[in-house]
């Protein structure tokens, strides 16, 4: 197609086209396909900040959780299968049928000093109280569990599960550890 306009100082913005070809003209006169100076920038403005506003709006959007890695998964996976295995007998939902005030829920963990997945590691190794131990070192023999021990880097899983779910308020929990 061709076009030949007239310059506006002349005439209006009008743009006259071959008789023998369709016009392809917009709104207001003007051809949609031509990229004034002004429209230019403004299109190059658009394009460099979305790029950043899309990640700032993906960043701070409260529906938005960061993909956990593949070893992230298994590792609460394993977690998980330990607790079931080895503190689910008590631990109900994070809850404790034998000594109500020692729930794994984290009012319970901070008021009890045991809100860090060190002291979480240190009290399942050991044992406190009337919750036996479960290290493989585990000293003095009454404190101990008698089933099974567990090995250091299970325990150390098994802290890091456990503070992660008390962080998150147990949500696959029943009960809301009150």
């Amino acid at each position: 197609m061709r076009v030949s306009c007239v310059p506006r100082c002349c005439v209006s913005t009008a743009c006259s086209v071959h008789p023998t070809e369709k016009r392809n003209v917009g709104e207001g006169g003007e051809n949609p396909n031509l990229q004034t100076p002004k429209r230019s920038r403004q299109l190059n403005l658009l394009k460099s900040l979305a790029p950043p506003l899309m990640a700032a709006l993906v960043a701070f959007n409260p529906l938005f959780t960061p993909p956990v890695s593949l070893g992230q998964t298994i590792d609460v996976q394993k977690g998980a299968s330990l607790f079931n295995r080895a503190c689910i007998g008590c631990h109900t939902a994070g809850g404790n049928i034998i000594q109500p005030g020692a729930t794994l829920f984290l009012k319970d963990l901070q008021r009890n000093g045991v809100d860090t997945e060190e002291e979480i590691y240190r009290v399942t190794y050991y044992g406190k109280g009337r919750m036996p131990g479960f290290g493989e070192e585990c000293t003095p023999r009454g404190q101990c569990t008698f089933g099974p021990r567990l090995q250091e880097d299970e325990i150390k899983l098994l802290a890091e599960f456990v503070k992660s779910q008390a962080d998150q308020g147990w949500p696959d929990g029943e009960s809301g550890g009150n």
